[in-house]
């Protein structure tokens, strides 16, 4: 649900266990309490999808049993071994922080990751406004982070379990070449394709390739995409980082973006769940402001996170 940043604190006060999203000078006056956050203007609400700096997502999450723990660069190996053993951990990574770079990287490989569900999610900031940083709260501390994740754990009641479910629209081209990058980061200017250096950007522009499809890695057979953020004077910028060492092929090409993410979307029977996110760019493509998204309601993020971290998805997560 959207409240204002009055009821918002009111519910801190209240005792309740709570995730919470909103813009970073908001997120930044709440009050202590029992509560994780991060940082984004985008939502979709009971009324729709929306674009808001005053007000603030707020989900309740009923677990009597839980705790909230920051992590950064040289613990975040432990997020998914420190959650319960059947329990639901939803952790709130920075964009474009190490701790982001790291958990791309190495998240299938920590120890208890698969086994006890992962979600959450990637915050970001306004696209069209400057000066924003984006970040990660432990409501318990009142800390505010730039470069360290915040996840809650909790403990599921007896005989019930957290079931994650990822939508995905996209699937590796395998007509299209093969390409690799020299180094990781969230950008490049250069790229192997089918073995031969070029200029990405100029590579995109010479193949009238659709920004809207994102790179799909090949991770064991795992297809991971790796979205375009912007092109800018000759720099592709990326939702996540690209490694070196992976093979990557655009996506499938979609007719018709909105057509198809809705398509998704209503075959869905049953959408009760206790926790939702989007991407940013299926809110954008999806054409999904002032468009109701019923029973997916939560952040529009920058990053999504089903143990491991994806783009382009909606995540959810069930009970069972």
């Amino acid at each position: 649900m959207l409240l204002d940043f009055n009821k918002t604190s009111e519910l801190i006060a209240s005792g309740k266990l709570l995730h919470i999203a909103g813009t970073e000078a908001l997120l930044r006056k709440l009050p202590k309490g029992n509560w994780i956050g991060g940082s984004t203007e985008y939502f979709i609400g009971e009324g729709g999808g929306v674009v808001t700096d005053s007000e603030l997502s707020v989900l309740v999450l009923d677990f009597p049993e839980f705790k909230i723990l920051s992590y950064d660069c040289g613990n975040i190996s432990n997020i998914a071994s420190d959650g319960y053993g059947n329990g639901l951990t939803v952790a709130v990574i920075p964009f474009n922080s190490a701790v982001h770079t790291e958990y791309a990287r190495e998240a299938p490989g920590y120890a208890d990751m698969f086994i006890k569900p992962v979600v959450g999610w990637i915050s970001g900031l306004n696209l069209g406004k400057s000066d924003q940083t984006p970040i990660a709260v432990n409501g318990i501390t009142g800390e505010v982070f730039t470069d360290k994740a915040v996840a809650l754990s909790a403990l599921m009641p007896e005989g019930k379990r957290a079931d994650i479910k990822v939508i995905n629209i996209f699937a590796q081209d395998e007509s299209s070449p093969i390409i690799r990058f020299s180094s990781e980061g969230f950008a490049a200017e250069k790229c192997l394709v089918d073995g031969k250096e070029v200029s990405f950007a100029d590579y995109i522009a010479e193949n009238s390739i659709d920004t809207a499809l994102p790179l799909v890695g090949d991770y064991a057979g795992l297809g991971v995409n790796v979205s375009i953020k912007s092109i800018e004077n000759g720099i592709v910028n990326f939702y996540a980082p690209v490694f070196a060492d992976i093979d990557y092929r655009f996506a499938v090409k979609i007719p018709d973006y909105e057509a198809a993410f809705a398509a998704k979307i209503n075959e869905i029977e049953n959408k009760d769940n206790i926790f939702a996110c989007n991407c940013i760019l299926n809110f954008l493509y999806g054409n999904l402001e002032g468009k109701k998204l019923d029973g997916f309601f939560g952040a529009i993020t920058f990053g999504e996170i089903a143990w491991q971290l994806l783009n382009q998805t909606l995540v959810y997560v069930t009970i069972e």
